[in-house]
């Protein structure tokens, strides 16, 4: 570990602020998850929700239980590299990364389809260079936001959140009162269900909507009682998405439109199907849902565009400020070189990070904007991008990286279950097997069982259905392997194996910063005791 004392990050995030750093990142994912999951698995996109939901709810139960026992930025990538070590860690990282970059992406690029449902320059297809340089230019400017500092960051979340709540809440509500048909939700999952494949790529989109709990835990470091705050704001959290999913997923099926809509024929076509093979819809279905709906959608239609964009531009927003902290962290372990762990002297954040990985999105973008740029530039675009959008290409990766992230989430959450079980946890997953592992008592985590098997079935629906994501993704987790060994090589350290961590003074020190003395003394009086049972056994 390095000696070197580098400067802390400022402990501004209030209980409000930690929702809203989740919130706005996972409930950004409704407003381009929609779209992708109607138009990939069309009748049955509700069971896709459903599925993804039930997977996202053991992962929010994960991530509440170890963000809250140990709250430091680097959140999952943390975890995973205290539980299975150094190398699992860093790919873990890693795949988080890829994610926030490309989070920071999809959410901007996503920001200007809804404003182009008011600003017709804005649109895509009819405009791609306005539609890229305006992207880029929203990525730049959320950069410079991150480096002045995240309280400007947190209260620009808070304040967009409560609003969006408010506003999704009222959608739901006036479209299940005056347009929601049970029958037709019926005939519509009877008469469209789709093909397995259509339904296994569903589902990989729908875990895109679940997609953000992370920014909660790379908050924690900055978040004032984080042991506390945290299990109220997940629980929080997890309840208002999973109603959202499913509440928008059903209503999209049952909805009566109060005006026809009518295909490029002229043909009357139902809500839905206007999504399928078309990338400009899928990027604002939920500012598309609320215009069909009685009454409310004639005062959405001018505002939903506005504040979903608004809302996705936050999300970008957690995607800067993820990324960054991951870096911070994983350089802190060793994982990545130490300019990354580097915080600007006077607004205490760290600034190489956010540069570096906001420069990738901006890479990331380009790639994803080359079709609508200049289809014809070079055939091995083409034959690459295999006829997908530019919003495809970025899910594609986005939930490749999900579900490798979360799947290793799980299976550190097991590890640590075993290996660490006198850290107090405030809050606890339910459903555990009382076993005793190495002479401490512990508890088995049956959720964590079962949230792997539903995640890591995720990413296998991914590989075999994204023909980006099963090539990309596996390549970004390769380079970083390559780079990792490379960097740990030249500083001498064991390339496959860990370095030596001292865990027991590391929870010390974590608690006494995050302000949670009382578990600070619990967990010394939990290592007191454990030592002074062992020195007896070893005795006897």
């Amino acid at each position: 570990m390095s000696t070197e004392k580098h400067a802390e990050l400022r402990r501004t995030v209030t209980p409000w602020g930690s929702f809203s750093w989740g919130y706005s990142d996972v409930g950004a994912d409704i407003f381009i998850g929609l779209g992708l999951v109607l138009a990939a698995a069309a009748g049955a996109s509700n069971v896709a929700f459903l599925f993804a939901g039930l997977v996202y709810v053991c992962i929010g139960l994960a991530y509440t239980e170890l963000a809250s026992t140990y709250p430091v930025a680097g959140g999952g990538q943390y975890f995973v590299l205290r539980g299975l070590g150094d190398i699992f860690g860093f790919i873990a990282g890693w795949a988080v990364l890829l994610d926030f970059t490309i989070d920071i992406t999809i959410f901007a690029w996503a920001c200007v389809d809804y404003l182009s449902q008011l600003v017709p320059t804005f649109v895509n297809s009819a405009h791609p260079w306005v539609h890229f340089w305006v992207v880029f230019g929203l990525i730049a400017a959320l950069c410079l936001l991150n480096v002045i500092g995240v309280r400007e960051s947190t209260a620009f979340n808070g304040f967009v959140s409560a609003l969006d709540i408010a506003s999704e809440t009222c959608i739901l509500f006036f479209g299940f009162l005056f347009a929601f048909r049970p029958e037709l939700l019926i005939h519509n999952m009877q008469t469209s269900w789709p093909s397995p494949d259509q339904l296994m790529l569903g589902i990989s989109y729908a875990i895109i909507s679940f997609v953000g709990l992370e920014s909660i835990s790379q908050a924690a470091q900055e978040t004032q009682r984080p042991a506390s705050i945290i299990p109220r704001t997940s629980v929080g959290l997890i309840l208002t998405i999973l109603i959202f999913a499913l509440g928008y997923s059903n209503l999209a099926l049952g909805l009566q439109p109060w005006h026809p809509i009518l295909d490029a024929h002229g043909q009357a076509i139902q809500f839905w199907q206007i999504f399928v093979n078309n990338g400009d819809n899928q990027g604002a279905a939920v500012a598309l849902l609320a215009k069909q709906v009685p009454y409310w959608g004639a005062i959405a239609a001018f505002y939903v565009p506005v504040l979903g964009a608004v809302l996705l531009l936050i999300s970008s927003n957690s995607g800067v400020f993820g990324s960054s902290r991951i870096a911070y962290a994983m350089s802190s372990s060793n994982l990545l070189p130490s300019m990354f762990q580097s915080v600007h002297k006077r607004f205490r954040t760290p600034m190489v990070s956010l540069i570096a990985f906001c420069g990738l999105a901006a890479i990331e973008l380009i790639f994803a904007a080359i079709p609508y740029l200049d289809p014809h530039a070079n055939a091995f675009y083409a034959r690459f991008f295999d006829g997908e959008s530019g919003l495809d290409f970025l899910a594609d990766l986005y939930a490749f990286g999900a579900a490798t992230s979360y799947s290793f989430v799980f299976i550190a959450l097991i590890a640590l279950r075993l290996i660490d079980p006198l850290s107090p946890r405030r809050f606890k997953i339910p459903l555990n097997i009382p076993m005793r592992f190495r002479g401490e008592r512990v508890e088995f985590p049956v959720v964590g069982v079962i949230g792997f098997a539903g995640i890591f079935s995720i990413l296998i629906f991914t590989l075999m259905t994204h023909p980006i994501g099963r090539v990309a993704g596996p390549l970004w987790l390769v380079l970083g392997i390559i780079m990792y060994l490379v960097y740990r090589h030249h500083r001498k350290m064991p390339l496959l194996h860990s370095q030596k961590h001292e865990w027991r003074k590391q929870q010390v020190d974590i608690l006494r910063n995050a302000g949670e003395l009382e578990l600070m003394d619990e967990y010394i009086a939990n290592v007191k005791a454990s030592d002074e049972r062992t020195a007896k056994e070893s005795v006897a």
